[in-house]
C-alpha cells in the first residue's frame, strides 16, 4: 500500500478539480478550504476507509465527520469518486432541492450530523466513538478539523471527553492551513503548539507535512491499527489552495468561488485530471443495520393521591423504567445526576449511561452522534444550563437527532438557589425550533406517562421538571397524549378560562377554589404539552364559558413560553378573544417558592386579582 503515489496525487488532483468546479458553478462556497485537505481525504478513501455506500447506516462502517463543515464541496466529491453517484451532479451544488447544500444536512445520506456551526464535530464523533466503543464494533471515527475551529471551547470539551472515556478509535485530522475568514488563525503554522494542545488533553499525536502523500499514508496506516485506550490526533501542515498557484496561501479567498476564467486556468495548473479516476472504499467486514426497538408503552409505576412528589424524581424512575423495556436508551448527564435523578439510570444500566461531566455543549453533541446510530439518547440536566447549548440544540435538530432533552429545575418555584438556576427562557428556546414537543408534567403520573410518550415517539423533545413537590392530581389509570390538555375545573357557569403548566397548576386549582367561594365559577386547564398545545381544548373553554377570556399562567418568562402557544392557537379563531398572560417579566431573586411566585405575579392571589379586574372590566363595558 506504500507505492503508487503519482497515480494517488492525480486522484488528490480529481478531487481539487472537481471542488473549484461546483463551487464555481454555484457562485459560491469555499473551494481553498477544500483544497487543503484533498490530498489526506484522497488517501483515507482510497486506502483506509471502510464504507458500504449501499448502507449509509451499517454498524461496521468506519465514519467519517466533516467538522469544518464549509468544505463540504470536499465531503460531496469523495463519495462521487467513490461511486455514490456520477461527478457531474457536483455541479448542483448549493442549488434548491439539491443534496449538495451549502454546509452537510441529513439531506446528504452520508452526512454523520448537520454541521458548519464550527466547533461541534469532535463531539459528533466522540458519541459515534462511544457507541462504537460499548458495543464492541471494530470501525474508526475519523473527524476532519480546520485550525480556526480549534478556538471553539467546545473542542476542548470534546478532546476532554474522548480522552476520559478512552475513546482510541477516535482519529482527529486537524487541517493547520494557516488562514481563517478575515486573517490569520490564532497559531498560524504552529503545529507544535497544536500538538501541544492535543497532548496535553491526552491524546497521541502526530504531526505531519499534510501534503506529503508518504507522510499522510504512514500517519492513517498508524491510525488504522491505533489502540492504547487514547484518542489519536493527526496535526497537518497544509496549505489553504493547495494546487492552485494564485490561491495557495493568499488572504482574500475564503468563501469565495473562482470565476470561470479562473477555473480553467486552475485546471491548467492541476493537469486536467481524469474523470475517470475513482477512489478505492474497503468494504467492511460485516453489514449489521440499527434496529429500533418497538416498544409497546408501558410502566409499572404507581403513586397515591394525598402524597407528594418532586417530578425530577419521578422523572428518574420514570427513565430507568423505560430503560428496562427499550435497550436503545443511553442516558447523558453533566455531573447534575443527583438532582436530575438520572442517576437512577446509571444504578440500573452503566453501560447505556455517559457521564459528560459539566461540558453541556459537548453532551448535546455527543448525543447527536449517538442519535445517527439508532440509540436515542436522553439528555438531562438543569433546564438553564441547557440554553448554554443553544446552538448545538440548533444544529442537532438541523441533524433531525432524535433526542429527549430534560430540563429539570425550572422557573422561580426552585426558590433559594437564585436567578442563576431558574429556567426561564428554556420553552422560547425548544418552542423556536419546529416540530419541538414540549411537554411540562405537574405531577408524578403525568410524569411517567410522559415520559413514556416522550421516549416512544421520534423526534426531538423537552420537558420540564420540577425540584419542588407537587401532590398527585392524577389516578394512576389517567391517560396523556402528545398535543393534549386535562381540564380540572369546569362547569356550566364558568366565567373564564385559566390555563396553566407545570407548578402553576398547583396555583390555578387553589385560586379557583377561593374564587368559588365568591360565587365565581372558572375553568382550570393543565397545559401539560405546551407545544404542539391543545388548540381544540383552548377554543372549545374560551367559546363555552361567559366570557371570551384565557389568563395563562406559567413560570417562565413572558415572552416564548406557554402563553404565546396559547395566544397563537386562539388567534386561528379569527374572534376576539382576549388573553392576559401571567408570567415572569422581571429577574428573580433567592427566596421560598411561595415568595418568589408571588413575587412574579403568578401565585393564586396573583390569579385571583386578575379573574376580579378582567371580570369588573368585561361587566363595565
Amino acid at each position: 500500500m506504500m507505492e503508487n503515489y503519482e497515480n494517488l496525487q492525480k486522484k488528490a488532483n480529481l478531487i481539487r478539480k472537481w471542488c473549484l468546479k461546483s463551487t464555481t458553478a454555484a457562485g459560491s462556497g469555499h473551494p481553498t478550504s477544500c483544497l487543503s485537505a484533498a490530498d489526506m481525504m484522497a488517501v483515507l478513501f482510497d486506502r483506509y476507509f471502510r464504507y458500504d455506500l449501499n448502507n449509509p447506516l451499517n454498524l461496521y462502517n468506519d465514519r467519517l465527520v466533516f467538522s469544518k463543515g464549509h468544505a463540504a464541496p470536499l465531503l460531496y466529491t469523495l463519495f462521487g469518486m467513490a461511486g455514490a453517484y456520477p461527478l457531474e451532479e457536483l455541479l448542483t451544488l448549493r442549488k434548491f432541492n439539491s443534496r449538495f447544500e451549502g454546509h452537510p444536512t441529513p439531506k446528504f445520506v452520508y452526512a454523520e450530523a448537520a454541521t458548519g456551526s464550527l466547533g461541534q464535530g469532535l463531539s459528533v464523533a466522540a458519541g459515534l466513538a462511544l457507541l462504537a466503543k460499548r458495543e464492541s464494533l471494530p470501525c474508526k471515527n475519523y473527524v476532519l478539523l480546520g485550525d480556526g475551529e480549534l478556538a471553539e471551547g467546545q473542542v476542548w470539551e470534546a478532546a476532554n471527553f474522548a480522552a476520559y472515556h478512552q475513546l482510541d478509535n477516535l482519529v482527529a485530522i486537524a487541517d493547520i492551513n494557516r488562514l481563517a475568514q478575515s486573517g490569520e488563525t490564532m497559531f498560524g503554522w504552529d503545529t507544535d503548539k497544536y500538538e501541544q494542545r492535543f497532548r496535553a488533553f491526552g491524546f497521541e499525536t502526530m504531526v505531519i507535512n499534510g501534503h506529503d502523500l508518504k507522510e499522510v499514508q504512514i500517519a492513517f496506516e498508524q491510525a488504522f491499527y491505533h489502540q492504547g485506550g487514547k484518542p489519536l490526533a493527526i496535526v497537518a501542515h497544509t496549505i489553504k489552495g493547495k494546487g492552485v498557484s494564485f490561491l495557495e496561501d493568499k488572504e482574500g479567498w475564503h468563501g469565495k468561488a473562482l470565476t470561470e476564467e479562473e477555473l480553467q486556468s486552475a485546471l491548467k495548473e492541476l493537469g486536467e485530471p481524469d474523470d475517470q479516476l475513482k477512489l478505492d472504499l474497503r468494504h467492511p467486514d460485516s453489514i449489521s443495520l440499527p434496529k429500533q426497538e418497538v416498544v409497546a408503552p408501558k410502566h409499572g409505576l404507581s403513586f397515591e393521591k394525598g402524597n407528594e412528589y418532586a417530578t425530577r424524581e419521578v422523572f428518574g424512575e420514570a427513565i430507568t423504567e423505560s430503560g428496562h423495556q427499550n435497550k436503545d436508551i443511553y442516558v447523558l448527564d453533566a455531573d447534575v445526576k443527583n438532582s436530575t435523578f438520572s442517576e437512577d439510570f446509571l444504578r440500573a444500566f452503566p453501560e447505556r449511561f455517559v457521564e459528560c461531566f459539566i461540558a453541556e455543549q459537548n453532551m448535546v453533541s455527543v448525543a447527536a452522534g449517538l442519535s445517527r446510530l439508532g440509540k436515542i439518547p436522553v439528555v438531562a440536566t438543569f433546564g438553564a444550563f441547557l440554553t448554554r447549548a443553544a446552538d448545538q440544540i440548533r444544529m442537532a435538530r438541523v441533524s433531525e437527532a432524535n433526542i429527549k432533552f430534560v430540563g429539570s429545575h425550572v422557573g422561580v418555584s426552585i426558590g433559594a438557589d437564585g436567578p442563576s438556576q431558574m429556567a426561564l427562557e428554556d420553552i422560547a428556546l425548544f418552542g423556536a425550533l419546529p416540530d419541538t414537543v414540549i411537554f411540562q408534567p405537574a405531577d408524578a403520573v403525568s410524569t411517567v406517562k410522559l415520559t413514556v410518550q416522550m421516549t416512544g415517539h421520534t423526534g426531538f423533545f423537552y420537558m420540564r421538571t420540577l425540584r419542588s413537590k407537587t401532590p398527585v392530581l392524577y389516578d394512576n389509570a389517567e391517560t396523556f397524549k402528545i398535543g393534549g390538555s386535562k381540564l380540572l375545573r369546569h362547569s356550566e357557569d364558568d366565567q373564564l378560562t385559566i390555563a396553566a403548566t407545570g407548578i402553576t397548576v398547583f396555583e390555578a386549582l387553589k385560586a379557583a377554589d377561593q374564587l368559588k367561594e365568591e360565587g365565581i365559577l372558572v375553568r382550570v386547564l393543565d397545559c401539560y404539552c405546551i407545544n404542539p398545545i391543545d388548540q381544540d381544548t383552548l377554543i372549545k373553554c374560551v367559546r363555552e364559558t361567559k366570557n371570551a377570556i384565557l389568563i395563562t399562567v406559567e413560570d417562565h418568562f413572558v415572552h416564548g413560553g406557554m402563553g404565546d402557544f396559547a395566544t397563537a392557537a386562539l388567534a386561528m379563531t379569527g374572534k376576539p378573544i382576549q388573553v392576559k398572560k401571567l408570567a415572569v417579566n422581571e429577574i428573580s431573586a433567592s427566596g421560598k417558592m411561595e415568595e418568589l411566585l408571588e413575587l412574579a405575579g403568578i401565585n393564586a392571589a396573583a390569579i385571583v386579582n386578575q379573574v376580579h379586574t378582567l371580570i369588573s372590566t368585561t361587566v363595565l363595558h
